[in-house]
C-alpha cells in the first residue's frame, strides 16, 4: 500500500488540500464564516439545485431506458449479441465533450433535427439529460445486466410453477435480488451526473450550470478563489455520501446472493413479448447510441474531399500554436504513459486490499480510491498549479503533469477490474507454493499474475480509454503547444466558424475510432468474470 497511498497524497490529497487553503484561508486566519455566505446566494442555490435535480432525472431517466437492455443481455441469446454489447460500451469510455459533440451535432443548429423538422433541443435540459443517458447507458446494462446473468432462473421458475404470474414472480423473487445491483448503478450513474462537466459546458450554455460548470468559471474566468473552493468542499460531501452508500449497496451484493454459470441463464427470445423487447432495446441503442454518433461522423464529412480532415494539418486557423492533428500523437503519448502510472497503482493496491488478511484502515483506503471519479477534476486540475509549483516537486513545466492526472483517473478502473478476480484466487494454491518454498515475490508470479493477466490487459484497455478522454483537469494543465484531443476540441467548439466546428467534429471523430478500437480489442480479452465493471 505504500506507493498507492504516497501517490493519491500527493497528487491528489495535496493539490485539493492546497486549492482549499489558498480560498478560504486569508491573513494566515481560515475564513470558514464564507461557505455559509457562498451557499446563502441565490445564483449558487440555484447552482446546487439544478445539480442535484438534473442528476436525479437523469439517473430515473437512465435506468427506465436501460433496464430492459439489462434484461435482453442477461436472459436473451442472439446474432450479434457481443458487437452488440461492445456498440453499448462505446459511448461511456468516450469523453465527455465527444458525448456534447454528437449531441450538439444532434439537436443544435443545423443538427439533424434543425434541417429535418427545424427543432433545436441545444441549451435545453433535455439535451442534457439524453446526452447523460447515452454516456451512462452501459453503466446499467454492465453492472445490474452482470448479476442478472448469474442469478438461478430457477427460483423464478419456482414462482411461476406456484402459481405467481410473470410480473409477479419478477417482483417478488428477481428484483429483490437485483436491488443492491440496481442501487450500486443508480448510484454511479448519480455520481457522474453530478460531477458532469464536458456535457453541460458544450449542451448546457449560459443558461446551465452544474457545480462542477461553476467552480470552473469561478476559477478560470472570475478568479474567485473563495467560491470555488466553498463549491469544492460542498461537491466532496455530497460526493463521500454517495460513496459511502455505494459501498454498503456493493458489500450487500457481494455476500447475499449464490450465483450460477451465466452462460447457462441466456436463451433464444420466447413468445412475442421477449421479440418485441428485443426489438425495443435495438431501437433504443439506434436512436439514442449509434444515432449521435453516426450523425457526428457525418458532420465531420460535409466539407467536401475530407475538407475538415485536410485542414487538421495546417496551422493558420489561429486556434493553436501547432496543427491540430498534432493533437492525436500528443494524447496517444499521455494515454500510454498515464495507463502505464495507473497499472503500477491500480495494481498494487488491488493486490492489498484482495488479502484476507488485510486491516480495516487497508479497506477504507478502497473507498477513497473512488473519490478522484466523484471529486472535481477542475479542482485537482488547478491545485496542480497551485501544490506542484516549487521544489523538490516544481513540475508545472514537465510534461509528466498531464499522465498524473489522467493516472488519477485511470487508477480506480483497474482497481475496480482487478481487485474481484484476486479475491477470487484460492488462497491454498498461495499457501501450497510458500510452503514449497517460494518467495512472495515468485508466488506472485507463478500464481497470481499467471490469473490475473487477462484482467490486467482488460484494466489497461479501461485506463488507456479513460486517460484518452480526461478532460476536466487536462484543460488547466495541458500545454498550448501540446492540447489533448477533448482539449483541442473543447477550443475548436468555442470558437465562431464553419471551419472551427467542422474541425471540431472531425477531431471527435477520430477520438472515437481510438476509443472504440481499445474498447472492440478489451472485448476481445475479456471473461464474464472480467469484463464487468
Amino acid at each position: 500500500m505504500a506507493l498507492p497511498v504516497a501517490f493519491f497524497a500527493v497528487f491528489f490529497a495535496w493539490p485539493v488540500a492546497a486549492i482549499v487553503a489558498r480560498g478560504l484561508k486569508t491573513g494566515g486566519s481560515w475564513q470558514f464564516g464564507r461557505i455559509a455566505d457562498v451557499v446563502g446566494q441565490p445564483d449558487i442555490r440555484h447552482v446546487l439545485w439544478f445539480t442535484t435535480w438534473q442528476a436525479l432525472a437523469s439517473t430515473a431517466l437512465t435506468l427506465l431506458l436501460a433496464l430492459p437492455a439489462a434484461f435482453v443481455f442477461a436472459r436473451l441469446d442472439f446474432p450479434g449479441k457481443q458487437a452488440l454489447r461492445a456498440v453499448v460500451t462505446v459511448p461511456f469510455v468516450l469523453p465527455t465533450v465527444v458525448a456534447g459533440s454528437a449531441f450538439l451535432a444532434l439537436v443544435g443548429h443545423g443538427g439533424l433535427l434543425d434541417q429535418l423538422w427545424g427543432v433545436r433541443l441545444d441549451t435545453t435540459v433535455w439535451a442534457i439529460l439524453l446526452a447523460h443517458v447515452f454516456f451512462n447507458y452501459a453503466v446499467v446494462v454492465r453492472t445490474v445486466g452482470g448479476l442478472w446473468a448469474q442469478l438461478d432462473p430457477r427460483q423464478e421458475e419456482a414462482a411461476r410453477m406456484l402459481g405467481a404470474s410473470p410480473f409477479a414472480a419478477w417482483r417478488k423473487v428477481t428484483l429483490p435480488a437485483l436491488g443492491p445491483a440496481v442501487a450500486a448503478a443508480a448510484l454511479m450513474v448519480f455520481l457522474f451526473t453530478f460531477t458532469s462537466f464536458g456535457v453541460v459546458q458544450i449542451l448546457g450554455g449560459p443558461t446551465f450550470s452544474t457545480l462542477e460548470v461553476e467552480i470552473y468559471r469561478q476559477t478560470s474566468e472570475l478568479f474567485d478563489l473563495t467560491t470555488a473552493a466553498v463549491l469544492t468542499l460542498v461537491q466532496f460531501a455530497a460526493v463521500g455520501a454517495v460513496l459511502g452508500v455505494h459501498a454498503w449497496t456493493v458489500r450487500r451484493r457481494e455476500s447475499a446472493l449464490r450465483l450460477v454459470d451465466p452462460g447457462l441463464t441466456a436463451r433464444r427470445p420466447r413468445g412475442a413479448g421477449q421479440w418485441t423487447l428485443l426489438a425495443g432495446v435495438l431501437a433504443t441503442v439506434a436512436l439514442l447510441l449509434v444515432l449521435p454518433l453516426a450523425v457526428l461522423v457525418r458532420r465531420s464529412l460535409d466539407a467536401p474531399g475530407f475538407g475538415y480532415y485536410r485542414a487538421l494539418a495546417r496551422t493558420d486557423g489561429g486556434t493553436f500554436l501547432v496543427a491540430p492533428v498534432h493533437a492525436v500523437c500528443t494524447s496517444l503519448q499521455y494515454a500510454a504513459a498515464a495507463t502505464a502510472i495507473a497499472v503500477l497503482i491500480g495494481a498494487l493496491a488491488a493486490a492489498a486490499l484482495a488479502r484476507r488478511d488485510a486491516g480495516r484502515l487497508v479497506r477504507g483506503f478502497d473507498a477513497l480510491l473512488m473519490l478522484p471519479l466523484g471529486v472535481s477534476a477542475v479542482t485537482v486540475g488547478f491545485g496542480f498549479l497551485i501544490a506542484l509549483d516549487k521544489p523538490p516537486l516544481d513540475l508545472r513545466q514537465s510534461w509528466i503533469l498531464v499522465p498524473l492526472a489522467q493516472a488519477l483517473v485511470g487508477a480506480p478502473f483497474v482497481v475496480r477490474t482487478m481487485l474481484p478476480v484476486l479475491r477470487a484466487v484460492d488462497a491454498r494454491l498461495r499457501e501450497a507454493a510458500a510452503v514449497l518454498g517460494a518467495s512472495p515475490w515468485r508466488v506472485w508470479r507463478e500464481i497470481d499474475l499467471p490469473l490475473v493477466r487477462r484482467a490486467l490487459l482488460v484494466a489497461a484497455g479501461f485506463a488507456f480509454a479513460v486517460s484518452l478522454g480526461e478532460f476536466g483537469a487536462t484543460v488547466f494543465i495541458a500545454r498550448p503547444d501540446n492540447p489533448t484531443l477533448p482539449v483541442a476540441v473543447a477550443r475548436l467548439l468555442s470558437r465562431p466558424g464553419d471551419l472551427n466546428y467542422g474541425q471540431a467534429m472531425a477531431l471527435s471523430t477520430i477520438l472515437m475510432v481510438v476509443c472504440a478500437a481499445a474498447l472492440l480489442l478489451l472485448e476481445r480479452l475479456r471473461t464474464d468474470r472480467t469484463g464487468e465493471f
